[in-house]
């Protein structure tokens, strides 16, 4: 597979956001990206009587593949929590070798793939595999999305940290802003920038419309097509 695996410092820190944006972006420079959230919890009834995931769906806007629903969310649960308990609470199980090979099987619809984790870099999925052995099990390069906020530089850290050690390289990070009324942001950049080993990406503000193409306004494409190698 050919793509990266993007992951973040916590849940609820734009992680699906930035990877709409880097799809956008990446078109803009003549490359198409599939688009896999492997496993998202938390879908509503629409109007039409459909269930879906909100990150799914946004996902799904942002590709120009005609991916599917169920390519692009192949494992998705109602229940709003932890993966491994809303699975449980619906009676069913996450497979990985089906969760892998649905992964890549979407992956080869573009022409490299941006697989999103669910919540932070260690989220259990089945006894004895969670998200880092998923991270690990498609040996993708990984961009980390570090949510600006107080706390930012350990998490972002102890993330990069977590990610080495199963062997797997930090290709990237984009910083995007949770807390608008974060003090020092500059100096935290800073920071990151000294300390995560790995080139930043882009920062994206608070925005008030996070569409994919605004959020690939503040992205770095041509950083993004180098790490490709």
């Amino acid at each position: 597979m050919k793509g990266f695996f993007v992951t973040g410092t916590d849940t609820e820190i734009g992680k699906t956001c930035i990877t709409a944006g880097l799809v956008h972006a990446l078109a803009c420079t003549g490359l198409r990206a599939a688009p896999v959230k492997p496993v998202a919890a938390a879908q509503e009834q629409g109007a039409d009587g459909v269930w879906r995931n909100e990150d799914v769906a946004r996902l799904q806007t942002a590709q120009t593949l005609g991916l599917t629903d169920a390519e692009v969310g192949p494992l998705q649960f109602r229940t709003p929590c932890a993966p491994h308990i809303a699975a449980a609470l619906e009676g069913r199980a996450i497979d990985r070798t089906a969760l892998l090979a649905a992964i890549r099987a979407t992956a080869l619809r573009g022409d490299l793939a941006l697989v999103e984790g669910v919540g932070g870099f260690r989220v259990p999925l089945a006894p004895g595999w969670d998200t880092a052995d998923l991270a690990a099990d498609l040996a993708l390069p990984v961009v980390l999305v570090v949510g600006l906020r107080l706390g930012c530089i350990n998490h972002a850290l102890l993330t990069a940290e977590a990610v080495r050690a199963r062997g797997l390289r930090l290709a990237g990070w984009v910083a995007n802003t949770v807390d608008a009324a974060q003090p020092h942001v500059a100096a935290n950049l800073a920071a990151l920038d000294d300390t995560l080993g790995a080139p930043r990406w882009g920062h994206v503000p608070r925005l008030a419309d996070p569409g994919h193409a605004a959020v690939a306004a503040h992205l770095d494409a041509a950083a993004v097509r180098a790490a490709l190698g």
